[in-house]
């Protein structure tokens, strides 16, 4: 294993949200690039539509209208 950490890396999951991972981490994607962040968490995106990909930057939310009410999910 490259790293040896002293306590496992922590990594948080949600329903619909970012993978949060405690840092500091590199992260290595499917093209071979690798993004780095000294962060004590990061929020690593995994619905591909942020701008700042792998990162979060919350695209996944769903947008509203000035004006409009969010949707609520039926129960």
């Amino acid at each position: 294993m490259p790293n040896m950490p002293e306590q496992p890396c922590r990594i948080t999951l949600g329903d619909e949200g970012p993978l949060l991972v405690e840092g500091p981490v590199e992260v290595t994607c499917a093209d071979g690039s690798v993004a780095v962040s000294d962060r004590f968490v990061v929020a690593v995106c995994m619905c591909r539509r942020s701008r700042m990909y792998p990162w979060c930057d919350t695209s996944h939310r769903r947008r509203t209208r000035p004006g409009e009410e969010p949707r609520r999910s039926a129960e």
